[in-house]
């Protein structure tokens, strides 16, 4: 019985060990070989989903990014900047690499 305690805490000492170790890769930081920067440093527009809520978009050339635009009580931003499905902003331009987008 003795055993199988120690087998037991032994197995959530590991379990809980492995609470402080990030999955996966860092999800803030532009990963393109040509220009690689932090994404606070991309041009950020605002795309209308058709709810009327904003989405913060960006357009890297090869890499596009989307967030839903949230207040500081983490409720969607529905701040009618445009119309249902209209993207504002100079998203286009946070590429400074030799791939363009050609849409």
């Amino acid at each position: 019985m003795k055993l199988v305690k120690l087998a037991f805490a032994l197995a959530a000492a590991v379990t809980v060990s492995a609470c402080d170790t990030p999955i996966g890769p860092d999800k803030s930081v532009d990963r393109n070989l040509i220009d690689r920067k932090d994404l606070s440093q991309i041009k950020w527009g605002v795309w209308v989903d058709p709810d009327g809520c904003d989405n913060w978009i960006a357009d890297d050339g090869v890499e596009g990014y989307l967030a839903r635009r949230l207040d500081k009580y983490g409720k969607p931003v529905c701040s009618g900047v445009a119309p249902p499905t209209v993207a504002t902003g100079d998203f286009k331009n946070g590429a400074t690499g030799v791939i363009g987008d050609p849409l």
